[in-house]
């Protein structure tokens, strides 16, 4: 069935070239690195520096469905890289950028990348990867000191001579533009498809629900390799907006950056409202001109009402995941909130609550939130190369969410729990089964169950409980170094204990219900 909606047949590189003819001089991007250096770029500057980028590629043989990985911290190659692959028709496989060399393995073998684009901080981690998975993949380094081992070239060979003129490639909106990986029930993480289509949508959903305007400025610190921040990007592009995009966030700096970049729109998680509201008080706080918060994750009653008081802003609660193309739900503009919900269905969304069987269930009572949608334009294409899990996802056009949550008798949405076997922390998604796998490894454990326990700061922290083989010394921290090498730091368990069993079900599973009783 072929649906038409305000998308129409645009694809991504398609509005970035609209909103350069509209406002060649207008500030698109403003960028601030960790070191506090400003580097800015109108929308004809950005789209220019597009054209080279896609030119180059192209000429180094990268066109229609090529993946190219992009491992990278948030920096406008990394946007120029993402928009320039847009142009081509290839695959933009942005990755996270804490991922270690054994997490970089599996990316490499599963997603086939015909580039790398990563920075001279990250080569080393690439290196080693492309070393363990016996690869050898074309890599362009960015900076000013290019790495020249191992064969990796500088990111600005890739646009120096090239045409700021680009050549229109033929290919549809509804063609993969981008693979994000996700954690979730499963050991390795899943490749979310997200075509041309979902991306221009979701920015205009986003647009709409927050009514961005042209004369926004919208702001984020958080990594451009999740659904979240390209969001911001997407919704400012839609409307013509300036985008103001931090390398990395700074509690002690934050609320100054806000103030100083003129910020209208900003993007908030728990673990940064609680981070940043632990800075000391000025009277300056409240004289900003921030009209729109963006939150998403728990707080308590206590801290919300603080941190509004403070900072003379509104939290907008709300839900959404990386298959949805983002926003599910929203709190009302004009409506009461209903705090602590996460909003009502947001504009173009219809929402059912269900039971096991896919029976809707009574108002008030806990089920699986599912989400209507059109895969390839409102909800996800599809998981790369996963078939079977795209089936069990979508299921007569229903994202099944994996999440629980009940509607309260006006309609809002009330988020309760993950079904899935996932640790929320810091705004990261966490595979239990993730983490299990690499304990396992060690040769001194025989048997192992993590979970998701309460963190002040950060919602959840990771906990292991571990059993060791008999006659083996073991200890906490030998685990937590262990898993140190092989997994991101934010997925290495914060707290390990260790048992002589684990309680188990009667068909002999790990019980982890019992694990997480106090």
């Amino acid at each position: 069935m072929k649906v038409w909606d305000s998308i129409g047949a645009l694809r991504l590189g398609d509005v970035l070239e609209e909103r350069s003819g509209q406002h060649p001089g207008r500030e698109w991007l403003v960028f601030e690195s960790a070191a506090g250096e400003i580097r800015r770029f109108t929308y004809a500057e950005f789209d220019a520096r597009v054209n080279q980028v896609a030119n180059g590629l192209a000429a180094r043989g990268i066109g229609r469905g090529a993946p190219v990985v992009v491992h990278i911290g948030n920096c406008p190659e990394l946007l120029v890289t993402w928009f320039a692959l847009s142009k081509l028709g290839a695959l933009f496989v942005p990755t996270n950028a804490l991922y270690t060399a054994d997490e970089m393995v599996y990316i490499l073998r599963f997603a086939e990348p015909a580039l790398i684009v990563t920075d001279p901080q990250r080569w080393p981690v690439i290196a080693e990867a492309m070393a363990a998975a016996e690869k050898d993949i074309p890599s362009y380094v960015t900076g000013d000191a290019p790495v020249k081992a191992g064969g990796a070239r500088a990111w600005d060979e890739l646009w120096g001579g090239q045409s700021a003129s680009f050549a229109r490639v033929a290919f549809s909106n509804e063609e993969t533009a981008e693979i994000l990986f996700t954690s979730g029930s499963t050991a390795q993480p899943k490749g979310v498809e997200l075509t041309h289509a979902n991306l221009l949508w979701a920015g205009e959903h986003v647009a709409k629900c927050t009514r961005l305007g042209p004369a926004d400025r919208n702001f984020t610190p958080l990594p451009l390799f999740h659904v979240n921040a390209q969001s911001t990007v997407l919704s400012t592009l839609t409307v013509g907006a300036t985008l103001v995009l931090l390398e990395s966030y700074s509690a002690t700096k934050y609320w100054a950056q806000v103030r100083a970049h003129g910020a209208t729109s900003i993007h908030l998680i728990s673990a940064l409202l609680r981070t940043i509201a632990a800075q000391p008080a000025l009277p300056t706080d409240s004289d900003n001109q921030v009209r729109w918060v963006s939150y998403s994750l728990n707080c308590t009653d206590e801290e919300k009402a603080a941190f509004e008081e403070r900072f003379d802003v509104r939290l907008s609660n709300g839900y959404g995941l990386t298959e949805a193309c983002v926003c599910v739900s929203l709190a009302p503009l004009d409506a009461p909130r209903r705090w602590p919900s996460v909003g009502v269905p947001a504009f173009g969304r219809t929402v059912r609550i269900v039971d096991e069987q896919g029976n809707d269930v009574a108002q008030g009572e806990t089920g699986e939130i599912v989400v209507h949608g059109f895969p390839g334009r409102t909800i996800f294409k599809g998981y790369y190369k996963d078939p079977e899990a795209t089936r069990a996802t979508v299921v007569d056009g229903w994202l099944h969410t994996g999440d629980q949550g009940f509607m309260d008798e006006a309609g809002y949405l009330y988020f309760f729990d993950r079904i899935k076997d996932v640790i929320k922390r810091g705004g990261e998604n966490i595979s239990a089964s993730e983490v299990e796998r690499a304990i396992a490894q060690h040769p001194d454990v025989l048997e192992c169950a993590v979970i998701g326990v309460r963190d002040p700061i950060k919602d959840e922290a990771v906990k292991a409980f571990v059993v060791a083989r008999p006659g083996a010394s073991l200890s906490g921290q030998d685990v937590i170094a262990f898993c140190t090498t092989r997994l991101s730091r934010f997925k290495v368990p914060q707290v390990v204990e260790i048992r002589g069993e684990l309680p188990k079900t009667p068909i002999g599973k790990i019980a982890k219900k019992l694990l997480r009783q106090p």
